[in-house]
């Protein structure tokens, strides 16, 4: 059954009402196509609980998505609000440039030993493009020092997401994002996806992963000389649909990384923390980055904060006298001390909660029902997990399919957004064995309510509504 939501009587007006249209009149959303936000009105949120979220009339709505991948451990987690209680009665922010502090200093060393010192050095943002944009340029700008100015050019793998900042942009390729700026951006280098859901009959994952590193291996013996870096997302490309993909792939493409001289750039920004299993998601592949880019989960879902982890010898390539050769970049909040306090409560609830064993289960769990479920002659493909991420892929979904799914499972206490056709589960690593139940077996009712067209759908079709990629 899906879960219980509170019921309003229709003599009492909405709360959420109020809010939804002062948010229509004069916020600007994000991800969503304005003309829409009558027919879809934005949810009012009046605060948060575990897993659980509230409107302003009194439902709640289970987080599927970890309110966009940044919630790891449940909203209002007493652990984390202590610790930011007690910082902010102590520093909330000081300048990074000529001065720091010891939640950025520990941050920095905490991760730093995850990594067992593969890579030493910690330069902290605001945000995951932000965190992109300075891997780029790090990456150019220590090839320059070396004396290899002619490496300006970045290799990203198809359909992939890196973020929406003009530089971030310059490397994705989720054309609903890109195409709009494509006359302000510069073309990288795309190579195939490996993707696990595109192999041929007798093929496994790890076949399709040698079959696209082999295409990045023959660019590379072309182009190495002009190449800086390569940017992936380890193991799932989250905004193209959760397109995943065999550790091999990560395996081959930093030994060709190595072969060529050229930096790995990986993008954990959605995939880290602990979502694909592992805190890391290259630890399964047994490989260190040049680069590694986290945000979301990084603050627990409390505060905005990315970081760019490298190695030691990249870092002291930038060691100079000569000010051409320093790394400038800055952001006013670079390591906000609040950020980096949430995010060391958040380190130490994985270590209490033995999170990452624990998450084991409920992965488990999760896949187990859904799979008993979807074999009930639901129309989907390809289900599929990676640790904490589950998806499948629905057929003939229907125009608006996203918006329609988004709407209906609301109604069944569900707050969850699909990408295109792709029904994505995200759920906080604080969610429970009951709530697993209750957000499958929502997820289901979602499914077969929206699963059939219906006339408004073909309506829609023949105005030309088309269905838009949420995340």
């Amino acid at each position: 059954m899906p879960p219980t939501i509170a019921s309003s009587s229709t003599s009492v007006p909405s709360k959420n009402a109020g809010w939804q249209q002062r948010s229509r009149r004069h916020v600007w959303h994000p991800c969503t196509q304005s003309i829409r936000l009558e027919a879809v009105p934005p949810l009012p949120i009046a605060r948060g609980e575990g897993v659980w979220l509230f409107d302003h009339d009194g439902r709640r709505y289970l987080d599927a998505t970890s309110s966009w991948w940044v919630n790891l451990f449940g909203h209002a987690h007493p652990a984390i609000n202590a610790a930011l209680k007690d910082q902010i009665d102590t520093l909330s922010h000081v300048m990074l440039a000529g001065c720091t502090h010891a939640p950025a200093v520990e941050l920095a060393e905490r991760l730093a030993a995850l990594t067992g010192h593969a890579l030493g050095h910690c330069f902290y943002a605001s945000d995951g493009a932000s965190a992109v944009e300075i891997a780029l340029k790090m990456s150019f700008h220590a090839w320059r020092n070396a004396g290899r100015s002619g490496k300006q050019n970045f290799v990203a793998v198809r359909h992939g997401y890196h973020g929406e900042t003009l530089g971030a942009l310059h490397v994705t390729d989720v054309p609903v994002f890109r195409d709009a700026y494509a006359p302000l951006l510069a073309n990288a280098h795309l190579v195939a996806s490996p993707d696990a859901r595109t192999a041929q009959p007798g093929e496994h994952a790890a076949d399709v992963a040698r079959r696209a590193a082999a295409e990045l291996e023959a660019l590379l013996a072309e182009r190495h000389a002009s190449i800086a870096a390569v940017i992936v997302e380890p193991l799932v490309q989250c905004a193209t649909g959760m397109a995943m993909h065999d550790p091999e792939y990560l395996r081959l493409v930093r030994a060709l990384c190595d072969r060529y001289e050229v930096h790995l750039i990986a993008d954990e920004i959605a995939v880290g923390c602990g979502r694909t299993g592992t805190f890391f998601a290259c630890e399964q592949a047994g490989i260190w980055p040049d680069f590694l880019c986290l945000s979301k989960g990084i603050s627990g879902g409390y505060l905005p904060l990315a970081l760019v982890m490298t190695r030691d010898a990249i870092y002291e390539g930038f060691v100079d006298d000569d000010v051409a050769r320093s790394f400038l970049h800055s952001h006013s909040y670079t390591g906000n001390a609040l950020a980096c306090r949430a995010a060391l409560a958040t380190l130490d609830l994985f270590e209490r909660e033995d999170a990452l064993r624990r998450n084991l289960a409920r992965a488990e769990r999760l896949i187990g029902r859904l799979r008993e479920g979807l074999h009930q002659g639901m129309p989907v493909d390809h289900l599929r997990q990676c640790g904490m991420i589950t998806a499948f892929d629905v057929r003939e979904p229907g125009v608006r399919f996203a918006e329609r799914f988004h709407m209906a499972a609301r109604a069944n206490g569900l707050l969850m957004r699909p990408i295109g056709a792709t029904v994505y589960l995200m759920p906080p690593y604080a969610i429970g064995d009951d709530e697993i139940d209750l957000l499958v077996d929502g997820t289901l009712a979602t499914l077969q309510a929206v699963a059939a067209p219906s006339h408004a759908d073909h309506e829609d079709h023949a105005e030309g509504g088309r269905d838009v990629a949420l995340a």
